[in-house]
């Protein structure tokens, strides 16, 4: 075990209180691109003038829904995806006493899946939709395998995925959850995500714990702030970790 690999398992070993803030990169071992990267979302190409931040706004969602449904139903939706061993890794600590919360970025549901129980969803998630008009639920599949625009099948209505797009606000429970578990943590681990997103990112900041921990493939402009970063892929680390 290397030292830096040693320091964090000390870490997680002598606190109870551990909060866990995820990005991106803990799903891209279970098959979901990241947003950044090469391979990311943000670099796929698409059949409009749009880039696909534009696509996936706010504003897009209501001028063009078949342009925002064309790209989210492709590009954004996994339904094989697993929880990988880093997912299954946290959920596992929870299940040996420890106090683990999870603040997530993203919307693939696989923390759940893979058993934590304590999971904040800071951008929604891909699992629920609901009727704009009269509030009726749907699953992801049926927004999936849907044709065009999905539709309530009670009165019509456009079905909404419940994710938190660009120019729409971060939900305000969610927000002062995030805030109140990272808060009253002992131990702070940061997994793969650059920290550029914000609000979501800002939150870090009110850290006041023992451990700040950064997960990562690559530096962020956060590193100088925190106790311990190891820049490789989570899977390898929780590998190496008891």
């Amino acid at each position: 075990m290397n030292d830096n690999i040693a320091q964090l398992q000390e870490m997680i070993d002598s606190t109870n209180r551990i909060c866990v803030f995820t990005g991106a990169g803990i799903s891209v071992p279970s098959g979901i691109p990241d947003f950044r990267s090469a391979n990311g979302i943000y670099n796929e190409k698409t059949h409009s003038t749009y880039t696909p931040e534009q696509i996936i706004s706010h504003t897009v969602f209501v001028r063009e829904p078949e342009l925002f449904f064309e790209f989210y139903k492709t590009k954004m939706l996994y339904p094989d995806a697993k929880p990988n061993d880093a997912h299954i890794y946290f959920a596992e600590l929870e299940k040996k006493g420890k106090q683990v919360s999870v603040i997530t970025q993203n919307i693939d549901g696989l923390h759940q899946a893979a058993g934590s129980t304590d999971v904040t969803e800071l951008h929604g998630s891909v699992h629920r939709n609901y009727c704009m008009d009269c509030g009726a639920f749907y699953d992801m599949p049926y927004v999936k395998d849907s044709s065009g625009v999905p539709k309530c099948e009670k009165c019509g209505g456009i079905v909404k995925p419940d994710v938190v797009l660009y120019e729409e606000p971060l939900d305000q429970t969610a927000t002062y959850k995030a805030i109140e578990k990272i808060s009253s943590a002992e131990t702070l681990i940061i997994i793969g995500t650059s920290l550029i997103v914000y609000p979501a990112a800002s939150y870090v900041g009110y850290f006041k714990g023992k451990n700040l921990v950064l997960l990562n493939k690559t530096s962020t402009s956060y590193d100088r702030n925190t106790d311990l970063a190891i820049y490789d892929d989570v899977v390898n680390v929780v590998h190496a970790l008891k």
